[in-house]
């Protein structure tokens, strides 16, 4: 007898329908033909879109109806999984009386069976039993109003999860306002021609950044004193920067395997990350977000450092002072927001780039945790620039003409820089807020797109031109990563090379003609300290007295020197020009001569060139002195 009930089960399932066209239609479930009605409504109460799914689900329940645990079990199971519909205006479902009385009937039954009552189905979500309209006794079902209109092109009846993207529940992810339901890994807006090429142009354009910022950071670790207040900041946005590349470039390799998670049930599509299932992912959000917003942060805090040297004039030691505070909020402020990200669970996949972000399906994260921060920063960096350069074009017109020539060669260096900068950021700022502004129509279009494939009611507007174009997610990514490339132009200069030069000079391995004079001029050296020692120990005897005689009357030691005897005039210095002629190049005595005279001189001068200046011709000197680095 069993075996004949799950072969009609089976007959069953073969003729039922597939799609639901979301208005009444004919039952065609064939353990429901019997009921007092023959047409229904999908979804029903069970988030069923069509015939097949819940003819699939019902059959679980048929042996129940074939014992007939209960008088109102087959009747009650029709009326839950194929509603009745009527007039296209009223859907009717069972009652909570009905459910707990077939529930109590059938429980003994139900262990026996191993079935388990549907979450979706709990007698408490129902309403209370009351008389049809037409009167008749005993009857037990609810009459719920559906609003749509009279016709199937004018609905709205928004967006209901499909079974294709449902997520495990409990964790937290919604999509499109849909509970415990995720967007398809393959991204919503694009083709799959334009997935791949875009992964692509990410995959060049991160390697390229990669570099141009990795070499930016190891000028800055190749001689640490040349970047000082206030250009340093400029080394630790192109530090931040170089881990955005570096995350890009992870996420190119990946293709997809941290941002995207696979169906654990057969019939389901792949989806990206919502939350936290993912920690590969979690990692790769927190890098991106962190590095890029302190990245941003630390432009502003050069524009602050730019304005305190030209506005109020502060010196390159006195910015230098205020460097713990900078550092606390360039890394606290990002860091703040990173957590309150991870605690709210809005990392998300994406399945262009294979990285994960925030605010890629969810608006209101984009617009407060991206946007936000993005023109704020954008604006404060901006005024505080254009205040800098207006006090340095004030000093610079009071200052004498070679400084002004330094400070002129500044300024021209800053602007270029901030257009560097501003340029794509602005950029990115533009697509955001155009993204912004297009999303819900991008989202309806998508909808009516794929309704009929995953059985979900479609959109009631006509959007089927309303695609995004390719070219502004590439420029969006491309913006992102093409901002780390402006602090390259900042190192680039003679002194760069020098400096690259001279480190791969000390690096190389040193030559043997060059090995060979280093070992004679070390000879050398030892024979004279040899033959000094020599000279101290035949002459201390004759000369101890008169030599404590001269050295208390110069007010010198004769542990610290040379011992200074009655011919010291001659000794010494032919010792010295002995020394001189065997171990020094032709010349070297009149160098060192001529240097000594140059150093006293320099002493004299100084001393007369002390003078007291302008309070704005030393912030101009000051500002100067600040850019001679470079």
């Amino acid at each position: 007898m069993r075996i004949l009930l799950w072969l009609c089960a089976l007959l069953a399932l073969d003729s039922c329908t597939s799609h639901t066209l979301f208005t009444c239609e004919p039952v065609h479930v064939q353990w429901c033909h019997d009921m007092p009605y023959n047409s229904t409504f999908f979804p029903n109460m069970l988030e069923h879109y069509d015939q097949d799914i819940a003819a699939e689900k019902m059959k679980l329940f048929m042996p129940l109806a074939s014992l007939r645990c209960s008088p109102e079990v087959h009747l009650f199971l029709c009326q839950a999984f194929v509603p009745e519909c009527r007039d296209h205006t009223r859907v009717l479902r069972p009652c909570r009386e009905r459910c707990e009385r077939v529930r109590a009937d059938c429980s003994r039954d139900m262990l026996t069976f191993g079935i388990s009552w549907p979450t979706e189905l709990q007698c408490e979500r129902l309403e209370s039993c009351r008389s049809p309209p037409d009167g008749s006794p005993g009857s037990a079902v609810e009459e719920v109003t559906v609003s749509r209109s009279a016709g199937p092109s004018g609905r709205d009846l928004g967006f209901w999860c499909p079974l294709q993207l449902k997520t495990r529940p409990g964790q937290g992810g919604s999509f499109l306002g849909a509970p415990d339901c995720a967007p398809p890994c393959q991204y919503m807006f694009l083709t799959p021609q334009e997935v791949r090429a875009a992964k692509t142009f990410i995959g060049v354009c991160s390697a390229l950044c990669l570099c141009a910022t990795v070499f930016t950071s190891l000028t800055f670790l190749i001689d640490v004193q040349r970047f000082r207040y206030p250009e340093r900041p400029i080394i630790f946005y192109s530090i931040c920067h170089s881990f955005v590349s570096l995350v890009y470039f992870v996420g190119f390799l990946l293709d997809g395997e941290a941002a995207c998670v696979e169906p654990s049930v057969a019939g389901r599509v792949p989806t990206a990350v919502l939350g936290a299932q993912s920690r590969l992912c979690s990692l790769l959000f927190m890098l991106l977000y962190f590095c890029s917003t302190a990245g941003m942060v630390w432009w502003v805090i050069l524009t602050i450092t730019w304005f305190l040297a030209a506005g109020p004039k502060w010196s390159c030691e006195a910015i230098e002072k205020k460097a713990v505070w900078f550092h606390a909020v360039a890394w606290g402020v990002p860091g703040a927001l990173t957590v309150a990200l991870l605690a709210l669970g809005k990392v998300e996949g994406d399945g262009i780039s294979g990285v994960c972000f925030v605010g890629l399906y969810d608006l209101p994260t984009l617009r407060w945790f991206v946007v936000a921060p993005l023109a704020a920063g954008v604006l404060l960096g901006l005024a505080l620039l254009l205040a800098g350069i207006v006090s340095l074009n004030h000093v610079r017109q009071v200052i004498r003409h070679d400084d002004q020539e330094k400070l002129k060669k500044f300024m021209i260096r800053i602007g270029l820089f901030s257009g560097l900068y501003l340029l794509p950021l602005l950029a990115l700022l533009g697509c955001h807020l155009y993204e912004q502004a297009q999303r819900h129509s991008w989202e309806n279009s998508w909808i009516s797109r794929h309704c009929q494939e995953y059985s979900i009611p479609c959109s009631s507007q006509s959007t089927d031109a309303e695609r995004p174009e390719l070219a502004l997610f590439l420029i969006k990514y491309l913006m992102t990563l093409v901002v780390g490339i402006s602090a390259v132009f900042w190192v680039s200069s003679r002194k760069t090379c020098s400096e690259w030069a001279s480190f791969f000079k000390r690096t190389r391995k040193k030559d043997p003609i060059s090995e060979s004079r280093r070992v004679l001029q070390e000879s050398c050296e030892f024979f004279l300290k040899h033959n000094s020692r020599v000279m101290k120990s035949q002459h201390y005897k004759s000369s101890s007295h008169k030599l404590k005689v001269v050295s208390k009357s110069m007010g010198t030691s004769t542990g610290a020197h040379t011992p200074v005897t009655g011919n010291h005039d001659n000794t010494p210095v032919s010792t010295a020009t002995h020394s001189h002629s065997v171990c020094d190049p032709p010349g070297s005595s009149e160098r060192m001569s001529s240097t000594a005279e140059r150093r006293g001189s320099g002493r004299i001068s100084s001393a007369h060139r002390s003078t007291p200046k302008d309070e704005v011709l030393e912030a101009g000197q000051s500002s100067a002195h600040c850019t001679s680095s470079q």
